[in-house]
């Protein structure tokens, strides 16, 4: 009999037990830090109406959408589709909830979403993404620029990298109004899609696209040279003014820009943030403040998290004006890239106990020491199989940190020895809990 084909399709993420756990920890991670800074979470369906996920997409995008079909007796209906971000899904959401919510309104979404691009090495068609966003009614200050940043530096720093991360911080306003002062309006499109694809091709590379744009020498010049201005505040903000442009655009990008790198600094940010002008972000949703993190010490990996100000986010779906601001964490490449290159702590005893009962004689009283353990919200697992002690002990240093036999000796004297597997230290406990009921298991 022909065997059937059982692994996973290409594009989606399969892990391990123990790989599991380590993207199970980063994604509790996140979670956590969202809501330590304000961001209340909230979960739209997976499934979205067909006509609502392509109110603002097209071209590549809707070629990348999964549809659903439901077969209804002979009929075929494709009226609903999996969503491929969150943004479109909030958008509707406010339009939905408005008089519900509060404004500013703070929220995360974690969760799957679906692509259908080019399968390949570190990009998936099925993975997380942990978003926050901050909607406004009418106005929102850029205060909440800082803030949404910020939140995502706390979420990296919670991480323990090995590596250090950088948030690139600029603002799509400053570009915008540079180009309008050099009459280039009509051919922006062009330019923000050569700069943001600037840093995947050589200097050389970038130079020729713009000059067959029918661009100046001079302009060219200047368009460089504005793309490698990056930095602290202090020297970029400077550099900018030196450019002399007189334009109301330009002028309220760079103030902003000053602004949400401020209050960066005052958070004690000052070491993983700097100016970048060549960071604009591609989505022409983007309207002034964008930013990508890298990590310096890993270039090749590229951005890996991202986001920035969007003037009207339910535009398609409302004539009522809520600006916004979000990031997004990409957590299934994230982890992929991190955990390929060992940038997270492997921790592969993810249990924090392991009961081993010598013989079936000891499976009462494991079931009752793991009952008291995990009332104590420590998790257990009971190893039942096994040859000899020696099978059991060595499956139990692969998923757990800690390990406690029973035999006849413990029982009789009602007395455990708890090993620790990585330092090899042993503690002690009387597991009579009425006569020692505040200390027993006590960490």
């Amino acid at each position: 009999m022909k065997k059937i084909n059982t692994s996973s399709i290409s594009g989606t993420q399969e892990l391990t037990p123990k790989d599991q756990t380590k993207f199970d920890q980063l994604k509790d991670s996140i979670i956590r830090k969202y809501h330590q800074h304000g961001f209340l979470n909230i979960e739209t369906p997976t499934i979205e109406r067909t006509e609502i996920l392509l109110a603002k997409a097209g071209g590549e995008t809707e070629k990348q959408i999964y549809k659903v079909i439901k077969t209804s007796g002979s009929e075929e209906s494709i009226k609903e589709a999996l969503r491929f971000d969150h943004t479109v899904p909030l958008a509707r959401y406010v339009v939905e909830h408005e008089n519900d919510l509060s404004f500013p309104l703070k929220v995360s979404q974690t969760g799957l979403n679906f692509r259908g691009e080019r399968a390949q090495k570190g990009r998936f068609r099925e993975f997380y993404q942990c978003d926050i966003d901050v909607v406004g009614r009418n106005t929102l200050p850029i205060a909440y620029d800082a803030d949404v940043i910020a939140t995502l530096l706390s979420t990296f720093n919670s991480f323990k990298l090995n590596t250090p991360v950088l948030a690139r911080i600029s603002n799509r306003k400053i570009l915008s109004g540079l180009l309008e002062a050099l009459d280039l309006e009509k051919i922006s499109k062009e330019i923000f899609g050569i700069i943001d694809h600037a840093e995947k091709v050589t200097p050389e590379q970038t130079k020729e696209s713009l000059e067959e744009l029918g661009l100046s020498k001079d302009v060219v010049r200047k368009l460089l040279s504005f793309i490698g201005l990056h930095g602290e505040r202090s020297a970029v903000i400077k550099e900018l003014g030196n450019l002399e442009i007189t334009n109301d655009t330009f002028t309220d990008g760079v103030n902003e820009l000053d602004q949400v790198l401020y209050l960066l600094e005052s958070a004690d940010l000052h070491d993983q943030i700097m100016a970048d002008m060549q960071i604009v972000r591609g989505l022409d949703y983007y309207t002034g403040t964008v930013f990508e993190f890298i990590l310096p010490e890993h270039k090749n990996i590229g951005s890996v998290c991202g986001g920035g100000r969007y003037e009207n986010l339910t535009k398609y779906f409302s004539d009522k004006s809520f600006p916004g601001v979000g990031g997004s964490i990409g957590l299934t490449r994230l982890f992929y890239v991190l955990n390929e290159r060992g940038l997270i702590a492997d921790k592969a005893n993810f249990l924090d106990y392991a009961i081993i009962p010598v013989s079936e004689h000891e499976f009462d009283e494991a079931m009752n020491v793991a009952k008291k353990l995990r009332n104590k919200k420590h998790s257990v697992t009971i190893v039942f199989a096994g040859k000899n002690l020696s099978d059991k002990l060595t499956y139990a240093t692969k998923v757990a940190k800690n390990g406690i036999v029973i035999g006849e000796a413990e029982v009789a004297s009602q007395t455990l020895e708890s090993k620790n597997f990585e330092t090899g230290e042993t503690s002690e406990i009387n597991i009579n809990v009425e006569s020692n009921p505040e200390d027993f298991w006590a960490d």
